[in-house]
């Protein structure tokens, strides 16, 4: 009878080593070549969040909700990693939907103006407004302005917020799923 032969303890520590050097040369690459540094938000596929520790072995970053993170850095250096904020800047898209019947010209309009009176979003740069998409019930309008990294999100919330009370001023509307219901009787 053919029995698998087991594992030791030597195949066991042998792994463990090769994990801990693993998570060392991944230190070692992150410190020399800096892809993030503490600080820095960034998005990696073990989780995302603000840089507060680069060990030689470790990186914890802190989530949005104050949860610390530790990660090795052995995954981190073989993973990809998105820093969000490793730019003084960040073009800020939204996509919006309107109804069919709505005047694009118009809703391009609204959304135009709505970024240009925005006092974050940068007036140097150029802002682009275009149809996205035609989708099943609505026509999806973008666009494009830039921010400074630190005020991504605040200017986002307000532009959201400024778009559909613009948008209502304007007589847009922004269709939402809707349900017919017929009964036979």
């Amino acid at each position: 009878r053919d029995v698998a032969p087991s594992r030791g303890l030597g195949d066991v520590y042998k792994r463990q080593l090769q994990q801990s050097l693993g998570n060392f040369a991944g230190g070692l690459l992150i410190l020399i070549m800096k892809p993030f540094r503490v600080g820095d938000y960034i998005i990696s596929p073990s989780g995302e969040g603000k840089v507060s520790m680069v060990g030689l072995v470790y990186t914890t970053i802190l989530t949005t909700d104050n949860k610390a993170i530790t990660i090795p850095n052995g995954t981190l250096s073989n993973s990809t990693v998105t820093n969000v904020t490793a730019m003084d800047k960040r073009m800020l898209e939204l996509k919006v939907g309107i109804a069919y019947e709505a005047d694009i010209r118009t809703a391009k309009a609204v959304l135009e103006r709505v970024y240009r009176e925005h006092p974050m979003v940068k007036k140097d740069e150029d802002i682009k407004v275009f149809v996205d998409s035609l989708g099943d019930s609505s026509v999806v309008l973008g666009i494009r302005g830039w921010v400074e990294t630190s005020d991504y999100w605040q200017t986002r919330w307000d532009l959201l917020e400024r778009i559909k009370l613009s948008f209502d001023e304007a007589g847009i509307e922004i269709p939402y799923n809707k349900m017919d219901v017929h009964l036979k009787q």
